[in-house]
């Protein structure tokens, strides 16, 4: 199997123009059982109930009874079971989309057989849900466009509710470009139209992506990859003036423009744009800012005070000094993210306060080393250290409230913490580690 997809990555990478005609039979009993083994086991269930464990106690004869539906086209996915999530930094829910197991096989597979051809298509300006490349990559490289490119304007877009109205018809024109297996393209489109049940009602999907879908982030970036990466690259850059830049990770992107008058001229026309594909500007949340080397003297000029700032991917990004007095992109956490965060932590101790210690402070220190990969990064390491401080007072909070007595004063907590250390940051990202070849043809 590794030897075909590595066959149909060369041949999308040496023949841009060529359409695959025949995949489906690449879906087979052992790519199905593979995927299997990838799944995490943990995940919920969808609408069936069944359960990673449930599903391996009978797998071999499972599969074969899924390949052999699939061949005779009688394959249906069930529709996904709709839950909600909090979404970070306010009260509101974010829809999430949990498919049947069998339809997450299906779809891990069809994963598995696209990624190869679309790997080779996707620009260098890409970076969510793209093998080596992650929000980091994506921060490495906009700091580097920042410092070292012709950067003196920011577009900081959000698009209002991507995943919820991708348009199928649009989606289903953008995969004929590369795929014309009618059977892959049959089992996309089940899987777009298979709608959500949601307290016990099925409901109809005419749009939209359900975001916890496996297929979904790959159809998500190939969808945008032809309405705005290559809109961006083959056109917006030649009827601008000056440099222009874009950095995209899933639906979140920011760019980058030399002159103000190319900003505002981009900024409508890509309203224009996204309405031609059923999307829409977040105006709410999108602005064009000054933002670069020569921000901070076009501000004084204007009577103004310091730079605007930007957010992206979990930073609040703004206008400083390196020790030399020279310019540089700064970053610190977000503050709607720096909230959530502290709020989960929170939360997780005071549910898990009855552990025993040992396992309490070793299961918060996994947590915490997460947190820190993520965002102890350049700049930031004091806002991650106060993260810490707080969540070691929320520690001595909940651990006070174990029973109706309090457990410890300030010195015994001291040398708790000192029998069980909490995990200390350290600077984990060097944004100045840029992986080679992550910018060619940014330039």
């Amino acid at each position: 199997m590794e030897t075909k997809l590595a066959r149909i990555a060369e041949i999308a990478k040496t023949k841009p123009n060529e359409i695959f005609t025949s995949l489906a039979h690449l879906i087979t009993k052992e790519l199905l059982l593979e995927c299997h083994y990838r799944m995490d086991p943990t995940k919920a269930a969808g609408v069936d109930g069944v359960t990673w464990v449930e599903y391996d106690r009978d797998v071999p004869s499972r599969l074969e009874n899924l390949v052999e539906r699939l061949k005779k086209k009688a394959y249906r996915p069930m529709p996904v079971r709709r839950t909600y999530i909090p979404k970070a930094g306010s009260n509101k829910m974010r829809p999430l989309g949990i498919p049947a197991y069998e339809d997450k096989l299906v779809q891990k597979a069809m994963v598995e057989i696209l990624n190869p051809i679309y790997e080779q298509d996707f620009s260098n300006v890409s970076f969510g849900f793209r093998t080596g490349r992650g929000s980091l990559d994506a921060l490495k490289v906009l700091n580097q466009l920042i410092e070292k490119g012709k950067t003196n304007y920011i577009v900081d877009a959000d698009i209002k509710g991507f995943f919820d109205h991708v348009d199928h018809e649009h989606l289903m024109e953008f995969l004929k470009l590369r795929i014309a297996d009618p059977s892959i393209l049959r089992l996309i489109a089940r899987f777009l139209k298979a709608g959500y049940m949601e307290a016990g009602t099925r409901y109809e999907t005419g749009e939209g992506t359900p975001q916890g879908g496996i297929i979904s982030p790959l159809l998500a970036n190939i969808y945008l990859h032809y309405v705005l990466d290559l809109w961006f690259m083959q056109v917006v850059r030649k009827h601008l003036k000056g440099k222009c830049y874009l950095v995209r990770y899933a639906d979140d992107f920011v760019c980058c423009f030399q002159h103000k008058e190319d900003a505002e001229k981009f900024y409508h026309v890509l309203i224009k744009r996204l309405e031609k594909y059923n999307l829409e500007i977040a105006e709410e949340k999108t602005k064009i800012i000054a933002f670069g080397k020569n921000a901070e003297s076009q501000r004084q000029q204007e009577g103004k005070g310091k730079p605007d700032t930007f957010d992206f991917l979990g930073f609040t990004h703004y206008c400083g000094k390196s020790r030399h007095g020279k310019f540089r992109v700064k970053r610190i956490t977000c503050a709607k993210k720096y909230r959530a965060s502290l709020k989960r932590a929170k939360e997780w101790i005071k549910l898990n306060r009855t552990m025993p210690a040992d396992k309490l402070v070793a299961h918060l220190n996994r947590k915490m080393q997460g947190y820190y990969h993520y965002y102890s990064i350049t700049d930031n390491y004091h806002a991650v250290s106060r993260f810490r401080y707080q969540v070691i007072n929320a520690l001595f909070k909940w651990l006070n409230r174990r029973s109706q007595r309090k457990s410890f004063e300030r010195e015994k907590f001291q040398l708790f913490l000192k029998k069980f250390p909490v995990a200390t940051p350290k600077v984990y990202v060097n944004i100045y580690d840029i992986k080679p070849g992550l910018t060619i043809g940014l330039w």
